[in-house]
């Protein structure tokens, strides 16, 4: 397995205001003068594009921090695990023109040739929005001291698709709302917010434009264009959101324990009971059962784990994760568990009791 997807995990360090905001990204677009958007490109184009982009990163002052791969080169176990982890898009993992930047802390990461010649991307825990702006503009500013970017000094920076142009910024948010989504009150507040220009995805879900039917009650909020607002204004915006939904959550799991205490805590105990004792578990009920352990910690019901242990599990329990760590192990299944999926449901249920073995009712 390449360097790439055996870098260390951003996702398990404890985040601001983690309870409620799991994440946030800041992605900027850009794309490289005198050169047409990737979708036209020749190959002999696509190639010197991404020499260009690869070279001025080994001229950064700690390039030796970052690795770069073309696509193609990665095996496609290492396509899906990036992919899980939001650097790679789904059709990245398809095709083999594109490549991929990814400092060795995980943290920040460029594809290249997707949409755009290049889409550098900052990633933290919790509520982080300030110091990923900082980081991913000073990486920015450094690439440009090699490339020249497209852009226009009344438009902004120019973009393959015409809302990321300006300033080309991005930002989204990955959000826990259990007791909004339980008491049904989140689909007034994500329709105004729709109304106001964002988007609203759920991040585990086989209908993604459906966000009320987010698995796990995990949504992902993000701007919807970049023009014309300003940086500044954008990261402000955000905040102020997120303040507001952080404040509605946290009131309505106050009014549930209050209101619906037997409710809500069959459900988070059914959880803890299941996690302990199944012998496979799915994707889909794994993300639930995650769901409802970070629920009842944050009622208090439980002690001895951490919002960011439960933030990563959700990376650690996904197929190609899991499929990495079987293929890198020693492993002795029972001799009734043969094939591949249940391998994998097998695996990720030890991975979540070994997590909950920690946690003790209050």
């Amino acid at each position: 397995m390449n360097n790439l997807t055996s870098s260390p995990a951003w996702y398990s360090e404890k985040g601001i205001q983690d309870d409620v905001i799991c994440s946030t990204r800041i992605r900027l677009a850009r794309n490289l003068a005198d050169f047409p958007f990737p979708s036209k490109l020749k190959d002999e184009d696509r190639e010197r594009v991404q020499a260009l982009i690869f070279d001025a990163f080994s001229r950064l002052e700690n390039s030796s921090d970052y690795q770069s791969l073309s696509v193609s080169n990665l095996e496609l176990l290492g396509r899906l695990i990036l992919a899980e982890r939001g650097v790679l898009t789904q059709d990245m993992v398809e095709k083999n023109n594109t490549g991929v930047v990814i400092r060795s802390d995980g943290k920040v990461s460029c594809t290249v040739n997707s949409f755009d010649h290049l889409h550098l991307s900052s990633f933290s825990t919790g509520l982080n929005l300030q110091e990923n702006y900082e980081l991913i503009s000073s990486i920015d500013s450094k690439l440009q001291d090699s490339l020249q970017f497209a852009g226009m000094p009344d438009f902004g920076y120019l973009s393959y698709r015409l809302r990321d142009t300006g300033t080309g910024m991005k930002i989204s948010m990955m959000l826990h709302l259990p007791a909004l989504s339980y008491e049904g009150l989140e689909k007034n507040i994500f329709k105004s917010l729709v109304n106001c220009g964002f988007d609203i995805f759920a991040c585990f879900s086989n209908q993604k434009n459906n966000a009320t039917r987010a698995l796990g009650s995990y949504f992902r909020i993000a701007t919807n264009t970049s023009f014309p607002h300003s940086e500044t204004d954008q990261i402000a915006q955000m905040v102020s959101i997120a303040s507001q939904l952080m404040d509605a959550e946290r009131q309505t799991r106050s009014d549930l324990m209050k209101t619906k205490p037997t409710l809500l805590k069959d459900k988070i105990y059914r959880a803890l009971a299941t996690i302990k004792y199944s012998r496979f578990i799915s994707l889909s009920e794994g993300i639930e059962l995650i769901s409802a352990i970070k629920l009842g910690k944050n009622c208090n019901l439980f002690t001895g784990i951490e919002d960011s242990t439960l933030f990563a599990l959700l990376y650690r329990i996904q197929t190609a994760h899991l499929g990495f760590v079987i293929r890198s192990g020693n492993f002795n299944f029972e001799d009734d568990v043969t094939t591949p999926e249940q391998q994998t449901d097998r695996l990720r249920a030890l991975v979540l009791q070994e997590t909950v073995s920690s946690v003790y009712l209050v």
